[in-house]
């Protein structure tokens, strides 16, 4: 068990707010990370594209000795997550969206809860079922917020930056008029912008799916633990990605390749 890898995918760079938590919960283990980059965003693709991709995506990671795999992308975990179950039924297989969807309920006083996430997770209806499971009475708004992947894939998400509030702004003024106690960040992108959102919604609490999906892969993983060794794949454009990505971990600490799945 020492030698295998906990494999994490996303679309893009999000993923490594997954990946940052794995890091730091579960130091010891052996850690790939591949990003679809070529691809990017899943959030605005047919279904039929996404499962696609997320097939691809994790027979990449087969290459490898694996004992976990997670699914770091709301969309995918939503659209594909039970494809996935169903294709490695003997595998484990984590996702973002129950984590989250637990967090969002346990955190929740008057039971209106708020999902920010792309067009396809909102369509996919992942998280209504998710959280209306878990309690039937939750009163749920969903908003798609198709401008923030690609505003955190360019570098923009500082809470001052006039356009990241201009954009947020319009995306919360529907669940702040809904009243929600609690917004779940629905796409594993959102975190980095989780300091603007809080800047501008201070009394509302903030459901991050990549630290809740950490918090579970460590309760769940019977581990030997590793070697801590870290390891980064895309699909498209390595430089882009290394510059990007010390936004999401300050030393990456392994090596970069770009690989075609084609």
């Amino acid at each position: 068990m020492s030698e295998q890898y906990i494999g994490v995918f996303d679309s893009g760079i999000g993923g490594l707010t997954v990946f940052k938590s794995i890091m730091e919960t579960m130091p010891s283990e052996n850690l790939l990370y591949f990003g679809d980059t070529a691809h990017v965003p899943y959030g605005t693709k047919s279904e039929k594209q996404i499962r696609k991709f997320v097939l691809n995506d994790v027979a990449f990671l087969h290459r490898f000795p694996l004992k976990a795999i997670v699914i770091a992308c709301n969309t995918a975990d939503s659209v594909a997550g039970p494809l996935l179950r169903e294709t490695y039924p003997d595998e484990p297989i984590y996702g973002v969206i129950e984590p989250a969807a637990a967090e969002a309920v346990r955190s929740t006083s008057n039971k209106k809860i708020g999902i920010m996430a792309t067009k396809a997770t909102v369509s996919s209806g992942a998280y209504d079922r998710a959280i209306l499971k878990r309690d039937p009475q939750a009163q749920l708004i969903s908003v798609p917020c198709p401008l923030l992947v690609p505003l955190v894939e360019n570098g923009r998400c500082e809470k001052d930056d006039p356009v990241v509030r201009l954009v947020l702004s319009e995306y919360l003024e529907p669940l702040i008029r809904y009243g929600v106690d609690t917004i779940v960040l629905g796409c594993t992108h959102y975190p980095l912008l989780k300091e603007a959102i809080q800047s501008l919604v201070p009394e509302i609490r903030l459901i991050s799916s990549s630290d809740a999906a950490a918090k579970v892969l460590k309760e769940g993983l019977a581990s030997a633990g590793g070697h801590g060794i870290r390891r980064y794949f895309v699909s498209d454009d390595k430089q882009q990605f290394e510059d990007n990505a010390s936004r999401f971990i300050q030393d990456l600490q392994g090596d970069i390749e770009q690989v075609s799945l084609e």
